[in-house]
């Protein structure tokens, strides 16, 4: 701002310095209204004040005086109230700097600000940890996804393989006036069975009661129409029980429903033309597991007599287990390694607490009181293939033994070379001589000659699938 400039004081002559004196301050006050010629204002914070300077004073001295207006009085009366608006934001802006300032002089602005990059950077590590755990996640269901759908693709294979001899078991079974479908046989879903009846029915025929396989999550009483349709042929009945599979229904839930069908054969079959003095039970794959559970607990049932029973194990004349698995503990980690995942298998058996509970092995050596049970057991008969990668064959080997060391009368039929489906599917889809098949029948028809004579003059069954079909079946579901 440039320095105020200080204006002499023009005056007339006069003949007295006391005349002149008074004469001059008259002029100031006839004059003030034209201040341009007298005087100087000087600005200051609290006061405003002129000086008036002559040099005609003889002491060469200032005079200071309050001008005759204030400063506010120079300005219009409408931007009075915008300045002092505008005044008063200002000085609460320097306060607010002024109190941040001495804050941070004192400490608390750097505390403030190390916090802050404290906290920024356990959000970055957090951040960064939870985006490393989303793709460590993401990764496993990927590689998951992808056996998943490698899986469906071989079995997708395996059956385009084996359609033509499906097509025709196909049109069987829904054609056929041999078989009885989807007859109730409780009030749970998939409470049905299927029977399969001979074509002459001259007396009261061996009934086998089949619970099909399905890794407890696919099986389907429909699966078990080549064995039915095989066995009716020789003049045995045969019921495929269907039951709820997982997550419909957990393993209990499984073992009800066989019972459940187990007793509908037991109390009603004759009326189909069955001999409820011949029922044997019979499972594939997890169909064998859950036979044997449920045997096991009818007997257990049985022997301790808290329940009230609808059918009874002395009606079963054997036990037929083909490829089944019977120590859950020893199997968990192989089909976990087979894509049967260790979560989704407790899930099924209702937690690793219940893997014991659902081990025939494991029940019969450790469960207190077996001995009573067992010892109403019928017999065992077990079929494997020693090439079985599903389940290995030293599952049946074990519960065999396991079964003689408590005087159980168990037998084991081992087939070299072949595979979970071969003695089930393609075999019998191969046609010709199924060595399964023969020694299955040959147990039913011991105490029967006439049968006997029978089964050794039948025709061998004609082929349903080319055999390089079959090749290729095998090699695709199999194959490590």
């Amino acid at each position: 701002m440039p320095s105020p400039q200080i204006l002499p004081i023009t005056q007339p002559p006069s003949s007295s310095p006391l005349t002149s004196r008074a004469s001059d301050a008259n002029s100031i006050m006839e004059t003030s209204s034209t201040a341009l010629d007298i005087m100087l204002l000087k600005e200051d914070d609290e006061q405003r004040t002129g000086v008036l300077v002559s040099p005609l004073f003889e002491d060469d001295k200032t005079i200071a005086y309050k001008p005759l207006l204030p400063r506010t009085s120079s300005y219009a009366s409408s931007t009075s109230s915008s300045s002092s608006g505008s005044n008063t934001y200002k000085q609460k802006r320097r306060r607010v700097k002024s109190e941040n300032f001495l804050s941070y002089l004192s400490g608390d602005g750097r505390h403030q600000t190390i916090d802050r990059d404290v906290e920024n950077a356990d959000a970055d590590r957090a951040e960064k940890f939870l985006l490393t755990r989303f793709g460590l996640k993401l990764s496993k269901y990927i590689r998951v996804a992808f056996r998943w759908i490698a899986r469906f693709l071989a079995l997708g294979c395996y059956s385009l393989f084996l359609l033509p001899g499906f097509l025709q078991v196909g049109y069987y079974y829904f054609s056929s006036s041999q078989i009885r479908r989807s007859i109730p046989y409780g009030d749970k879903p998939r409470n049905k069975l299927d029977l399969y009846l001979p074509k002459h029915i001259d007396g009261p025929k061996p009934v086998v009661a089949f619970i099909t396989g399905g890794a407890w999550i696919i099986g389907y009483k429909a699966w078990g129409c080549l064995l039915g349709q095989q066995l009716s042929e020789r003049g045995i009945i045969v019921a495929c029980i269907d039951y709820r599979n997982f997550p419909q229904g957990t393993m209990s839930d499984m073992i009800y429903d066989a019972s459940q069908g187990i007793s509908f054969l037991c109390n009603n079959i004759r009326e189909f033309g069955g001999d409820p003095n011949r029922i044997y039970l019979m499972g594939q794959s997890a169909g064998a597991h859950i036979a044997a559970c449920t045997l096991l607990e009818q007997a257990m049932k049985e022997v301790r007599k808290v329940e009230s029973i609808s059918w009874s194990v002395s009606q079963i004349k054997a036990y037929f287990g083909l490829s089944g698995g019977y120590n859950l503990l020893n199997l968990v980690d192989y089909f976990h390694s087979r894509g049967l995942y260790r979560s989704l298998f407790l899930s099924i058996m209702e937690g690793e607490q219940s893997l014991k509970r659902f081990s025939p092995e494991l029940l019969i050596l450790e469960e207190p009181n077996m001995g009573a049970a067992v010892s109403i057991l019928p017999p065992i008969i077990l079929f494997h293939g020693t090439a079985d990668y599903s389940i290995p064959s030293d599952s049946s080997k074990t519960f065999a033994d396991t079964l003689q060391s408590v005087g159980v009368k168990a037998e084991t039929f081992f087939y070299e070379g072949k595979t979970h489906t071969d003695v089930f599917v393609q075999d019998p889809l191969r046609g010709g001589k199924d060595q399964m098949f023969e020694d299955l029948v040959a147990i039913i028809h011991a105490d029967d000659a006439e049968a006997l004579a029978k089964d050794a003059v039948a025709p061998p069954r004609r082929r349903l699938v080319p055999e390089f079909m079959l090749m290729l079946a095998r090699s695709s579901i199999h194959c490590r």
